[in-house]
């Protein structure tokens, strides 16, 4: 069959699958009754935002926080519905007020963006201080210093992304995030989605997060070389400041690897992500596919009724 050309992401939630379409995001979760929950919030189009994700290098920026706020609202409702031992009409009347509160979903909202933003500052400076306070007269050049604070940062990316998959929850996530992967790739085969086509396929794929987060780590390498410091205060300062650059950097290297990624030679530039999600995706259960496939398909119908 053909391949299609429409483009689609998600994300795992909580005992269920994310996935963003052209007007809408849809949640399903699987309940603790089995029954198939979802959660359906549309797009909504702000001008200036849209213009903004039209310009390189800032269109990683607003990507990553529009992407942290969204996929915090959709992770409370799949806590909720997955903790909530309430009967199912009240827990969808609580469901309802919850997503017709304005302030809550803000809240939420918020707090996303502000838990990826100091993700991203820990593990931009605790890195860059462990190396200089290790290895901070090694070196006489700052490139020797700059690959092995990057050598620093995956180690503890790797550690911390294996200890917490040790966890049942944590190995669930990833295996709805396996399970969300294959339903994009049977999807861009042209295949039916059937638990039995999906599961042919590979947890792994290139436009995944998880990528994004080495690209970082190796473009930030790259982009620290080209300005110098003098001390571990002014080098900390210069960190948080490319932090924008170094988000919008990997953002474009992201895009042209997973474009190249059927040339025989360049699709080799995406491999470091992949080997990634090794540790990030897990192999679904049938059930756990079902959930995604049903998440993708509720999504597509309602970006078609919206045509």
């Amino acid at each position: 069959m053909s391949q299609n050309n429409a483009v689609y992401g998600g994300q795992a939630v909580i005992e269920g699958v994310m996935f963003a379409g052209r007007k809408v995001h849809v949640t399903a979760v699987r309940a603790k009754d089995g029954s198939i929950q979802y959660l359906e919030v549309p797009k909504k189009e702000i001008p200036w935002v849209n213009k903004l994700k039209r310009i390189p290098f800032v269109r990683g920026i607003v990507g990553i926080i529009e992407s942290s706020a969204k996929g915090a609202q959709h992770m409370n409702f799949a806590m909720e519905s997955f903790a909530d031992e309430e009967p199912k009409e009240e827990k969808e009347e609580k469901k309802a007020g919850l997503m017709s509160n304005l302030s809550m979903i803000l809240g939420v909202a918020v707090v996303g963006v502000i838990s990826f933003l100091f993700g991203k500052f820990v593990m931009t400076l605790v890195p860059a201080a462990i190396e200089g306070f290790i290895f901070g007269k090694m070196f006489t050049n700052q490139i020797g210093h700059n690959l092995i604070e990057g050598v620093i940062k995956i180690a503890l990316l790797i550690g911390y992304i294996y200890s917490i998959s040790l966890t049942p929850m944590v190995k669930r996530l990833f295996q709805y995030h396996g399970a969300e992967h294959k339903v994009i790739s049977a999807y861009e085969a042209g295949l039916d989605l059937t638990v039995a086509n999906v599961q042919k396929f590979s947890t792994l794929h290139y436009r995944c997060g998880s990528s994004f987060i080495v690209f970082t780590v190796i473009v930030g390498v790259i982009i620290y070389s080209f300005f110098s410091y003098d001390g571990m205060v002014e080098r900390l300062l210069q960190r948080i400041v490319l932090i924008p650059v170094v988000i919008g950097v990997s953002y474009e290297v992201l895009r042209v690897t997973n474009s190249m990624r059927e040339i025989p030679v360049l699709r080799y530039l995406g491999y470091p992500g992949l080997w990634m999600q090794k540790l990030t995706t897990k192999e679904p259960t049938d059930d756990q596919v079902e959930v995604s496939i049903a998440s993708f398909n509720r999504m597509r119908e309602i970006d078609k009724q919206t045509d």
